[in-house]
C-alpha cells in the first residue's frame, strides 16, 4: 500500500550555530531517530503555519519564518510495510519566545541544540541528514502496487515553474474546458507521482503540457488552497487541499509550444507571452504572482 503525506520542518540555529533538533519517540514510526522539529501538514492549512505549530507542539518555542530553505522527497517502508511518500517543505525559522521543553506524550521525546561537530554522532532520519550535510540512507523505490482508493480527503502537492526564455517571455498554459478554472491561463507544472521529487515533476510536467525543456534555477515560495466542497472524479464530493511549490525556471532554447498527450485532458493549449502580453490574459492566481515576480526582477 502507498501513503502521501505533507510535511513542514524548521532549520533553527542560534547564537553559537547549533541547530535545534527532536528525537522520535516510541510513538514514531522511526523511533529514536533525530529529526528536525516539524510534522504533518493538517487538512487546510498551509505549510507556513504548520512549521510554527509544530515547533510550539514539540519544542515548547515560538518561532516565526524567515525564508523557504529548501523542498524535497523521499519514500520509506513503515513497520507495517506501508510505503510512505511524504514531500517536505523546509524553512529557516528563528526563535521568537517560549522555553524549550520536549513534546508531552508525542511523537518525540526530547530536544537539544546540537553542535555541527556532534551532527556524525546522531541517528538522523535520513532527510536530515542530508540537510545537514551528513550522509544520508536512499528513498525507497516505489514497487508498482496500485495506488489506494482515492480517499474523500485529498492533499494533493504540486509544483509548478514561472518558466521564461532568453527574451524574457512567460511559458504559460490554458486550463482545458470540464476542469476547475477552464479557460483561464495557469503555469505549466501539475501534481507530484508516487516517489517523484518536486524537481523531477515539474521538468516531466513541462514536457508533457509545453514540450519545453527547462531549468530549477531558484525556489520561489509556497502557495496552497482549500476547497472543502470541491468535485471530484465523476463529480463525487471531496475534501481538497492543494499545496504548491513554485520554482523560477529558464528555457534556454525555447520551442513552439505543443501539449503532448501525457498531458491529459486538462491543457487546453500552451503557449509563449511577453509580461505586458501576459498581464491582459484572465489569469489564475498562481499565474498572475508569477508574471508580478518576473517583471520585478526584469525591473531590478
Amino acid at each position: 500500500m502507498k501513503i502521501r503525506r505533507v510535511g513542514a520542518y524548521g532549520i533553527c540555529r542560534d547564537e553559537a550555530g547549533r541547530v535545534l533538533l527532536a528525537r522520535n519517540s516510541a510513538l514514531s514510526s522511526f523511533p529514536g531517530l533525530w529529526t528536525l522539529p516539524g510534522g504533518g501538514v493538517e487538512q487546510g492549512e498551509h505549510p507556513d503555519h504548520t512549521v510554527v505549530r509544530e515547533f510550539e507542539e514539540e519544542t515548547g518555542l515560538s518561532v516565526r519564518v524567515d525564508a523557504l530553505h529548501t523542498v524535497t522527497a523521499d519514500v520509506f517502508r513503515l513497520p507495517g510495510g506501508e510505503l510512505e511518500h511524504t514531500d517536505r517543505v523546509v524553512y529557516d525559522v528563528s526563535v521568537t519566545g517560549g522555553t524549550l521543553r520536549p513534546e508531552a506524550s508525542g511523537t518525540t521525546e526530547l530536544v537539544e541544540w546540537v553542535a555541527p561537530a556532534h551532527f556524525g554522532e546522531l541517528p538522523l532520519m535520513p532527510f536530515t541528514a542530508a540537510l545537514l550535510g551528513q550522509p544520508a540512507a536512499e528513498s525507497d523505490k516505489p514497487d508498482g502496487e496500485e495506488e489506494s482508493a482515492r480517499p474523500a480527503r485529498v492533499q494533493r502537492f504540486g509544483a509548478y515553474g514561472a518558466a521564461t526564455d532568453p527574451n524574457g517571455r512567460i511559458l504559460l498554459t490554458r486550463i482545458a474546458d470540464g476542469y476547475p478554472g477552464a479557460g483561464r491561463w495557469h503555469l505549466p507544472g501539475g501534481g507530484t507521482d508516487h516517489g517523484e521529487t518536486p524537481e523531477a515533476a515539474l521538468a516531466r510536467e513541462l514536457v508533457e503540457e509545453t514540450s519545453q525543456h527547462g531549468r530549477v534555477t531558484g525556489l520561489l515560495g509556497m502557495s496552497h488552497r482549500h476547497d472543502p466542497a470541491a468535485l471530484g472524479p465523476e463529480g463525487v464530493p471531496i475534501d481538497w487541499h492543494v499545496i504548491r511549490v513554485l520554482f523560477r525556471v529558464r528555457v534556454d532554447a525555447p520551442t513552439e509550444p505543443r501539449v503532448t498527450e501525457e498531458a491529459g485532458g486538462s491543457t487546453a493549449e500552451a503557449r509563449w507571452f511577453t509580461l505586458a502580453e501576459a498581464r491582459g490574459l484572465d489569469l489564475t492566481e498562481p499565474a498572475a504572482r508569477a508574471v508580478a515576480r518576473i517583471a520585478t526582477e526584469t525591473a531590478s
